[in-house]
């Protein structure tokens, strides 16, 4: 049983709860707890103090990064994206579920566990870094 922790950004809370259903469901068995940051940039943040804690093995980061009509959206899902690719190359198993959107329709069709769940993706991707973790540890 693996202790995950989900990093999740709240700042569209309704389709942050369809990713955060999904990543739950993925992760039945395991120990999970909850990490609710604002938005998305503060995600590799937060999975960086609490990977320094040592009380989990893995990361689930959630949120949603829809674009807007200025460059703001390549700052926040570029930068979250290159956050938590860092820590993963340092060897912190994430799986990355933020999505970056061009609206929200296609935020529903990505988040919702009936479509393309990818909350439960993100899940199951931590956990298979985690296995590759463990084969070399």
């Amino acid at each position: 049983m693996a202790r995950v922790l989900i990093v999740e950004a709240r700042y569209y809370a309704h389709l942050n709860d369809m990713l955060l259903s999904g990543a739950q469901a993925a992760l039945a068995g395991h120990e999970v707890e909850v990490l609710t940051v604002p938005g998305a940039l503060e995600v590799p943040g937060a999975i960086a103090l609490a990977a320094d804690s040592n009380r989990f093995d893995a990361f689930v980061a959630l949120g949603v990064v829809i674009r807007g009509e200025t460059y703001h959206f390549e700052i926040v899902a570029g930068e979250s994206a290159c956050g938590i690719m860092a820590l993963t190359m340092d060897g912190v198993a994430i799986g990355n579920g933020i999505l970056t959107t061009e609206n929200e329709a296609q935020a529903i069709a990505r988040a919702d566990p009936s479509q393309g769940d990818k909350g439960g993706d993100a899940a199951r991707a931590a956990l298979a870094l985690l296995a590759v973790k463990e084969q070399f540890v």
